[in-house]
C-alpha cells in the first residue's frame, strides 16, 4: 500500500505543477537574491559521512551571522549551509533539512550517513543541510588534542583540567553556541535560499532544536519529523545510566529467552558481572592493531572500557547482536581483544564527530543547572553499568564551562497542530519511547510509530523511509499506512566470533 500511495502520490504531482508553483518559487527566489546572493552562494562541493565513509556530491556555501545577535557589528562566524537538488524540474517551494544530535555532531555528516532514508522525498524536493553554529564546517569548537574519554574521566581533576584546556583552545564564545541561537540561524538560512518552508528532521538532540524552531517560527514549518524523542523539559544526564541498564536488561533477556541464545550463553548475566567485577579491580594490560589505523597500541582496558563498549553497542540491533559473544569471549576465555578493539574504535570515531567546546556549551547552559534531586539518585544511578560518573563529570566541567544563552520557553510544554511525526525505536538505550509520547501530550495534529526490535535513530530502518516520504508529501499523519513496521525485528545473536547460528 506504501508503494501504491507513492504512485499516486506522482500522479497527483504531475497534475499539480501547471498551478503556477514554479512561477511562485522564482519570484520568491529573486526578492531573496537581492538581500541575501551575496552573501550565500552555492558552487558544486561533496560531503563526507561521519566516519570518513561515503561522498555526496551538493551544492555549498557559507552564510555570516553574528555570533552574539545583540552585537551584530562584533565578531562574526560562517555557517555551512549544503543543498542537495531535488530530483524534478521544478522542485516544491518547501525543502526538507536536518538537524544532528549529539549536541556536537554535523548535520551535513549526517544527510551522507543517512542519504538512502531521504530518497523518496528528494524526488520533488531539495534537501538542505546547516551544520549547526559550533560543528562541523560552522566555526567548529573543537579540541583537537582532548581525547573524548578524557571529559568524562572518572578521576574529576583529569575532567577538570581537560575542560580548562579545551575552553582555552576554542576560538569563539562558547555562551553564543546554544540551542537558542541554532534556530535563529536556520530561519536565515531558509530565508537566505528563499523557501516557502521547512520539512524539518531531527534526530535525538536535533529533536530538541527542531521542537524550539517549530515554537519560535511556525509558520515556517510545514511537517516535522523527530526521530529519538528529547521532550521539552528533559534535562539530559541523570536518566541516561537508567535508560542504557534498562536497554541492557532487556537484552539480557531477549537473549534467555532465545534457545540458540540461551544455550550458547547460558549465565550471560553472571559472566557479565564477573567481567565488570574483574575490570574494576584489575585493568588487563593489552597491545593490539588499531581497527582503524593498523598501527600497533598498547591499551590497559579498564572498566570503563566495557561500559562505553556496551553502551555505543546497543544503539543499533546489528551492533547489540555482537554484545553477548564479546562477554563471553573476555570473561570465558580471556579474549579482551574484541572488547579493547571496539572501544578503539568508538573513541576515534566519537573524536572525530563530536565538536566537545559545543557539546559543553549546550549541557551547561540546557541541562546540567536543571538537574533536581541528585541526593535520591546517586543510588540508583550507582546500581547502574554506567553508574553515577558521568553525572558527576557533567557538574564538575559545568562548574567551570560558561553558560549560554537560554531561551526561556525551551522547557516549557510545546504545543502545536502542525503535522508532527514521532519516531521511537523499542529498544532505544537513551531516549526510549515513553519521551516520544511525553513530547506528543501537546501536538494535537500527530502521530508516534515505534520501530519494533530497533534503537536509536530509526528514520533508515525497513519501510521506516516510505511511510516518512508519505508523511512529507502529504503532510498528514491519519492516514499513513505504517503496518509495514510489523516486519521489523531485532537481529539475531553472534554465537561466536562467525556470527549468528546458521
Amino acid at each position: 500500500m506504501v508503494r501504491a500511495a507513492w504512485q499516486a502520490t506522482s500522479r497527483r504531482t504531475a497534475r499539480r505543477r501547471w498551478r503556477g508553483l514554479h512561477l511562485a518559487l522564482t519570484l520568491a527566489l529573486a526578492s531573496a537574491s537581492t538581500a541575501a546572493a551575496a552573501e550565500l552562494v552555492l558552487q558544486p562541493c561533496e560531503l563526507e559521512g561521519s566516519a570518513g565513509a561515503g561522498r555526496v556530491a551538493a551544492q555549498c556555501g557559507r552564510l555570516e551571522v553574528a555570533e552574539n545577535p545583540e552585537q551584530p557589528g562584533g565578531r562574526r562566524i560562517e555557517l555551512f549551509v549544503a543543498r542537495i537538488p531535488a530530483l524534478a524540474a521544478e522542485p516544491r517551494a518547501d525543502a526538507l533539512t536536518l538537524v544532528n544530535g549529539g549536541p556536537g555532531a554535523s548535520s551535513a555528516a549526517l544527510y551522507v550517513d543517512l542519504e538512502g532514508a531521504f530518497a523518496g522525498i528528494r524526488r520533488e524536493r531539495d534537501i538542505v543541510v546547516v551544520d549547526q553554529r559550533g560543528t562541523g564546517r560552522s566555526a567548529p569548537l573543537n579540541c583537537p588534542d582532548l581525547e573524548p574519554e578524557a571529559a568524562y574521566a572518572q578521576d574529576l581533576e583529569v575532567t577538570r583540567k581537560a575542560t580548562r584546556a579545551c575552553l582555552e583552545s576554542i576560538a569563539g564564545d562558547p555562551r553564543f553556541y546554544t540551542t537558542s541561537l541554532a534556530v535563529d540561524d536556520l530561519e536565515a538560512v531558509r530565508k537566505a535560499l528563499g523557501y516557502r518552508a521547512w520539512n524539518l528532521y531531527g534526530v535525538s538532540y536535533g529533536t530538541r532544536v527542531a521542537q524550539l524552531y517549530l515554537r519560535r517560527y511556525p509558520d515556517a514549518v510545514r511537517t516535522l519529523i523527530l526521530d529519538g524523542v528529547v521532550p521539552p523539559g528533559l534535562a539530559l544526564g541523570p536518566e541516561v545510566a537508567q535508560n542504557a541498564q534498562a536497554t541492557l536488561n532487556a537484552l539480557l533477556r531477549r537473549c534467555a529467552e532465545a534457545d540458540y541464545c540461551a544455550d550458547a550463553f547460558p549465565d550471560l548475566a553472571g559472566q557479565l558481572r564477573e567481567l565488570s567485577r574483574a575490570l574494576k579491580r584489575t585493568p588487563v594490560p593489552l597491545e593490539l592493531r588499531h581497527p582503524l589505523t593498523g598501527r600497533l597500541q598498547p591499551l590497559t582496558l579498564g572498566y570503563g572500557h566495557l561500559a562505553m563498549t556496551l553502551r555505543m553497542l546497543s544503539y543499533a540491533p546489528e551492533t547489540a547482536s555482537l554484545i553477548p559473544v564479546m562477554i563471553r569471549e573476555a570473561a570465558v576465555r580471556e579474549n579482551y581483544l574484541p572488547i579493547a578493539a571496539e572501544a578503539l574504535r568508538l573513541e576515534h570515531q566519537l573524536g572525530r564527530a563530536m565538536s566537545l567546546g559545543m557539546h559543553n556549551s549546550v549541557v551547561c547552559t540546557e541541562d546540567v543547572p536543571f538537574y533536581q534531586d541528585l541526593d535520591a539518585l546517586w543510588p540508583i544511578l550507582e546500581a547502574t553499568y554506567l553508574g553515577a560518573d558521568q553525572v558527576r563529570a557533567l557538574q564538575a566541567i559545568c562548574r567551570i564551562w560558561p553558560q549560554g544563552v537560554l531561551d526561556p520557553e525551551l522547557r516549557s510544554p510545546l504545543r502545536s497542530d502542525k503535522p508532527v511525526l514521532l519516531l521511537s525505536g523499542e529498544h532505544d538505550p537513551i531516549t526510549p519511547p515513553e519521551y516520544a509520547e511525553r513530547a506528543a501530550a501537546g501536538l494535537g495534529h500527530s502521530r508516534h510509530l515505534v520501530a519494533p526490535g530497533q534503537g536509536h535513530g530509526v528514520v533508515a530502518r525497513g519501510c521506516m523511509p516510505w511511510i516518512v516520504a508519505d508523511f512529507v508529501d502529504t503532510a498528514e499523519v491519519d492516514q499513513l499506512d505504517a503496518g509495514c513496521l510489523e516486519r521489523l525485528q531485532g537481529d539475531p545473536f553472534f554465537v561466536d566470533l562467525l556470527g549468528p547460528p546458521p
